[in-house]
C-alpha cells in the first residue's frame, strides 16, 4: 500500500513527488554531512519535517549557485511548479492506459498492479500511481480508444468493455483514483488527494453511425469523443485519410450537435483541417484538442495549423492539450519516419512484403541512418506557439502515454511534468500562466460545456436523427 499521497488542502502536494525528487538529491549527502548541517534525521521525530527543513536548504544553495546566470535559480523553480499544483488539478488529456490493459493481459487488472512499478514488467508502461503522484497528475482523461480495425458492427462493445476498464480500475484503486464526470468533480477529487479519473473516447466509429448508442456512452461516462481516428468514419474526414466528406456530413454535424446538448467534449485531435473548421462552425460550445501540438512547428497533419489556433481563441474559445507523441513534436523525427517508410515501401517493392531480405535491408538502413529523439525542449516549443497564436488561456496538456513507443528526451512516463512546467518557468511563463495551463484552461472549457448543455436541453430534446435519413447514399454504401 502507497503512503497517503498528502495531495490537496493540507497543503502538501504529493508526498510521494517530494519524496521522489528529495531522495535524488539527499543521495548525494551521507549522514554526517546532513548532522554538520544541524539536522539530524535520527533525531526528528516526523520525517516530514526533517525534509521540509532540507527542502529549505536545497532552494537556498541553488539560488546562491544560479543568482548570478540570469535565470530563475532552479530550487526555486521547482519549488514554485510544486506550489502551482498545490492550486491546481494538472489534467492531461489523453492517456492509452485502458489499451495497454487490453493488449497486455486482455483487461485482467490482476496480472498487472497499477500501484506497482509497471515500468519493471515484462512489457514495460508509462503509467502507474507511483509515478501519477510523481508526477503532480491531478487529473486524468483515460483514453478508451477502439482500433479503427473494429469498425463496423461490434465497435460499441469494444467501446463499452474499455470504458468498463476504467470503472473497475477506479474501484481496485479507490485510495487514489476516483471517477470525475464534471469540473467540480475534479476540484474536489484533486483536494481529496486523489487523480480525477475521466472517460474519453478515441474514435467516432465507435458510436456505429448512432446517437443512441453516443447517448448510452455519455451515461457510462465518456466526457468526450475524438471525432476521428487515423481513418475516417462515415461522417467525418480524418488527417490521415482521404477525404470521403469534405470535413463533416450533416449526420456528422448532428453527432456535435448532439454532443454539445448533452455536455460531451469534442475532440478534435485526429481529424482534418476542414473537419476542425466544420466543426467549429457548428458547435455551440468550446472544443479540445486532447493531444495535438502546432503543425507551423512541426508539419505534421496531426497537428493543428495557425488559422485554427486563430478560431481557437474566439468564443467559444477552446483548448489546444499540447502532446508528446515524437514525429508530432519534432520536426526531425516527422522527417526520419518519412524517409523511413519511403524506405520501407522501396525494399517492400523490391522483395516482397515481410521477406528476409526486406527486414535486413531495413536493419542495414537504420544502422547507417540513426533515429533523432525529440525533446522536452521542443515540447516546449509548441506551448509557446500556441500560447504565442491562440493565447495562454487556450494552451493544456495531453501526453498520450501509453499510446506511443517513447516520449521525447526528458519526458519519458508520466513523472516528468514537473520538469516540463520548470522548463517553462525559465521561459519567464508567471504562476497564473502555469496554473491555467495545468488544469484552470480545461475546467475552464468544461464548465462552459456544461453550461452550455443545460440551456440547449432546456431549448430542445435528444436528436432522433438517423445516420441514413441525413447522409443517404453514403449511408448505403457504408450499409447503414
Amino acid at each position: 500500500m502507497l503512503e497517503d499521497s498528502g495531495y490537496g488542502p493540507a497543503g502538501v502536494i504529493g508526498d510521494s513527488w517530494e519524496d521522489a525528487r528529495w531522495k535524488g538529491r539527499i543521495g548525494v549527502m551521507d549522514q554526517s554531512s546532513i548532522r554538520c548541517l544541524g539536522f539530524d534525521k535520527g533525531r526528528l521525530g516526523e520525517k516530514r519535517s526533517f525534509r521540509r527543513a532540507c527542502w529549505g536548504l536545497v532552494v537556498w544553495a541553488g539560488g546562491m549557485m544560479a543568482a548570478s546566470a540570469g535565470e530563475v535559480p532552479h530550487g526555486v523553480a521547482e519549488s514554485r511548479v510544486r506550489q502551482v499544483l498545490q492550486s491546481v488539478p494538472l489534467i492531461d488529456g489523453h492517456n492509452d492506459t485502458p489499451w495497454a490493459y487490453r493488449d497486455r493481459v486482455r483487461n485482467h487488472l490482476d496480472q498487472i498492479d497499477f500501484a506497482g512499478d509497471t515500468a519493471d514488467i515484462p512489457w514495460p508502461m508509462h503509467t502507474d500511481i507511483p509515478r501519477l503522484r510523481m508526477g503532480g497528475v491531478g487529473g486524468q482523461f483515460w483514453s478508451v480508444y477502439t482500433p479503427v480495425s473494429t469498425a463496423g458492427p461490434g465497435a460499441a462493445r469494444v467501446v463499452f468493455e474499455q470504458i468498463d476498464v476504467v470503472h473497475r480500475l477506479v474501484e481496485r484503486y479507490p485510495e487514489h483514483l476516483q471517477l470525475a464526470l464534471t469540473a467540480q468533480d475534479i476540484v474536489e477529487i484533486h483536494q481529496r488527494g486523489k487523480v480525477a479519473s475521466l472517460i474519453g473516447m478515441e474514435g467516432g466509429h465507435c458510436i456505429e453511425n448512432s446517437l443512441g448508442v453516443l447517448r448510452q456512452l455519455y451515461r457510462a461516462g465518456a466526457r468526450y469523443m475524438t471525432i476521428t481516428h487515423s481513418k475516417n468514419t462515415d461522417w467525418a474526414d480524418a488527417s490521415t485519410d482521404d477525404p470521403h466528406c469534405q470535413g463533416l456530413s450533416a449526420f456528422g454535424k448532428e453527432v456535435i450537435r448532439e454532443m454539445n446538448r448533452m455536455g460531451m467534449l469534442v475532440d478534435i485531435s485526429h481529424v482534418s483541417a476542414k473537419t476542425m473548421h466544420d466543426t467549429l462552425d457548428v458547435a455551440e460550445a468550446p472544443v479540445i484538442f486532447s493531444h495535438s501540438s502546432a503543425r507551423a512547428v512541426c508539419d505534421h497533419v496531426r497537428n493543428v495549423p495557425d488559422d485554427v489556433l486563430e478560431r481557437i481563441k474566439k468564443a467559444p474559445r477552446g483548448v489546444v492539450m499540447v502532446t508528446f507523441v515524437p514525429p508530432f513534436v519534432s520536426e526531425k523525427v516527422r522527417s526520419y519516419s518519412v524517409e523511413r517508410s519511403a524506405e520501407r515501401d522501396r525494399l517492400t517493392e523490391l522483395h516482397g512484403k515481410g521477406s528476409p531480405e526486406l527486414e535486413e535491408g531495413m536493419a542495414a538502413w537504420q544502422a547507417q541512418h540513426p533515429a533523432p529523439r525529440a525533446t522536452l525542449s521542443e515540447v516546449a516549443d509548441h506551448i509557446d506557439h500556441i500560447r504565442d497564436v491562440a493565447g495562454i488561456d487556450c494552451v493544456g496538456i495531453g501526453g498520450d502515454f501509453d499510446g506511443i513507443r517513447e516520449g521525447p528526451e526528458g519526458l519519458e512516463d508520466v513523472s516528468k511534468y514537473p520538469d516540463l512546467l520548470i522548463e517553462l518557468v525559465q521561459r519567464g511563463y508567471s504562476d497564473e500562466d502555469l496554473r491555467k495551463l495545468c488544469g484552470d484552461n480545461v475546467l475552464r472549457v468544461m464548465r462552459e460545456a456544461e453550461a452550455v448543455a443545460l440551456r440547449l436541453q432546456a431549448e430542445r430534446p435528444a436528436s432522433g436523427a438517423l445516420f441514413d435519413e441525413l447522409d443517404g447514399e453514403r449511408a448505403e454504401a457504408a450499409g447503414g
